[in-house]
């Protein structure tokens, strides 16, 4: 599989049109949008129109959330990647949306590891802004163990909820890669 980033066990691409039916696989099954659209599970229109919203930003800003999959078989994970927050300050929005089976599994830690070093040392982002649905603590946990810090509960229209927001800049994201290193090595 033709992968423009990879991690120990994922590889990344760019959603491709002919990528319908893994969109509606992973937008289309509740447990994955009911954290960040009101609506719960997309329509197809709404997925294929979410679809070709992620290749439009690929074509226009080179990011996208884009397809992950294990590289021991290929097998679709879901997406992970990035956005634009707020070009004027280079802060991209961060995220990643699995499939349930991969839940808890370290997937998503990897995933955001990765896409985070690129961010920083690939399109030289000054930060990285993430935000997650109140309800889902993994979430939660999960960015506060990437070192993300807390900044506002700022409102999210797809869900009608004040979602708590954080921000990770390159001193900290840098401190974190360090403080990770020297751990590992001792």
């Amino acid at each position: 599989m033709e992968c423009f980033l990879r991690t120990e066990q994922l590889g990344f691409r760019k959603w491709k049109p002919e990528d319908l039916n893994l969109a509606e696989k992973l937008w289309g099954d509740h447990e994955v949008t009911k954290f960040f659209d009101s609506g719960g599970k997309f329509s197809k229109e709404k997925i294929n129109s979410r679809l070709q919203k992620e290749i439009e930003s690929e074509e226009f800003t080179g990011l996208q959330y884009w397809p992950i999959f294990l590289q021991k078989n290929n097998e679709f994970v879901g997406c992970c990647g990035l956005r634009p927050y707020d070009m004027s300050k280079m802060i991209l929005e961060i995220g990643i949306h699995l499939l349930p089976v991969y839940w808890g599994k370290g997937f998503a830690k990897e995933a955001l590891l990765s896409v985070m070093h690129h961010a920083f040392n690939k399109v030289n982002a000054n930060a990285l802004f993430a935000g997650h649905n109140p309800e889902n603590k993994a979430s939660e946990k999960l960015i506060h163990k990437l070192g993300f810090k807390f900044i506002r509960n700022e409102f999210y229209e797809p869900t009608g909820l004040m979602h708590p927001s954080y921000l990770l800049n390159t001193d900290d994201y840098n401190r974190l890669i360090k403080k990770k290193f020297l751990l590992n090595n001792n």
